[in-house]
């Protein structure tokens, strides 16, 4: 199964302008639109009141590799690449130069169309290749899909100010972040897992786990409330196996709350019955969160599982 961000189309409906009415007042929607974070998507702020909120589990010093699920268009992975450290106030000119690839090849031939726009801020840019190859792991991701992943070269990574490795995935493409491994795909494919376990496997991490894994993801809207929690439990109970597989356990970070994943449910008695057979018995700490910023019309909550067990 496929899941991708859900998309509205506007017209002149009544639904439509009551939908454009509220996005006018919404405060979150104003303060995005006026903020220096320049956050991509409103969601932003839930992550960040979430990490705020309950012990700023973004921001801990064991935290070294992040990964975001269904992440366009990038509010969430902006969040984590800011807690991280990274900063993308780089100007492009140096960013360009030292960016050039394998023999003083120019930045714009070695990644065709998607090279650096004048309106862009510097980022790892797609197809770029690295002067230190990192043993398998470059070919695999340029054999995978060339066009479509945002490959963080390694020497930049040693000139920032960032930490740790962060990997965004989606079905859709997404504009490149600082600091950030952005892959166009299925998280469910075997190649995605692959992909993912060969970026995080760095010194220090061998086995290639992951900290903290974050899920945003909702299924496109049927119309049809049953069809709609089912979606919602098949991606909960497809983020939770992976994390099964990928999730680094408390016992080996040594921090009780260490190993944690975020995910995005929609209330109902089929997600009560998934929160106790599957997640409180396999993490230390699990609450249900629901934000400030979450609009009060709408039935999503978070789950926030911290404290990995281990798969049992």
């Amino acid at each position: 199964m496929t899941f991708r961000q859900s998309l509205i189309a506007l017209s002149k409906s009544k639904s439509a302008k009551a939908w454009l009415a509220r996005q006018f007042q919404d405060p979150y929607v104003k303060q995005r639109l006026s903020d220096p974070q320049a956050y991509r998507a409103r969601s932003a702020f839930k992550l960040v009141e979430i990490d705020s909120q309950y012990y700023h589990f973004l921001t801990k010093p064991d935290v070294k590799a992040v990964v975001d699920l269904g992440a366009a268009p990038g509010g969430w992975s902006q969040v984590v690449a800011g807690k991280l450290g990274w900063d993308e106030s780089r100007p492009q000119e140096e960013a360009a130069s030292t960016a050039a690839g394998v023999g003083g090849e120019d930045v714009s031939k070695a990644t065709g169309d998607y090279g650096l726009d004048a309106d862009m801020t510097w980022s790892s840019m797609t197809r770029v290749p690295t002067r230190r190859p990192r043993r398998k792991v470059q070919g695999e991701l340029l054999a995978f899909d060339p066009l479509n992943i945002d490959f963080v070269n390694s020497d930049e990574i040693a000139s920032t100010t960032g930490r740790g490795t962060i990997v965004a995935l989606d079905l859709l493409r997404m504009q490149p972040i600082h600091g950030v491994h952005c892959i166009q795909t299925d998280f469910l494919s075997p190649e995605a897992e692959r992909l993912i376990h060969g970026l995080l496997s760095v010194k220090g991490n061998p086995e290639g786990k992951v900290d903290v894994i974050l899920s945003d993801m909702a299924a496109n809207a049927s119309g049809n409330q049953v069809r709609d929690i089912e979606s919602s439990l098949e991606i909960c109970q497809s983020v939770f196996e992976f994390a099964r597989r990928n999730l680094r356990t408390a016992e080996d970070i040594g921090r009780k709350r260490g190993g944690v994943l975020l995910m995005k449910y929609f209330t109902h008695p089929l997600l009560q019955d998934f929160y106790i057979k599957k997640l409180r018995p396999n993490f230390h700490d699990v609450k249900s969160i629901k934000p400030p910023s979450s609009r009060g019309d709408s039935n999503e909550a978070y789950f926030l599982c911290q404290g990995w067990k281990g798969d049992s």
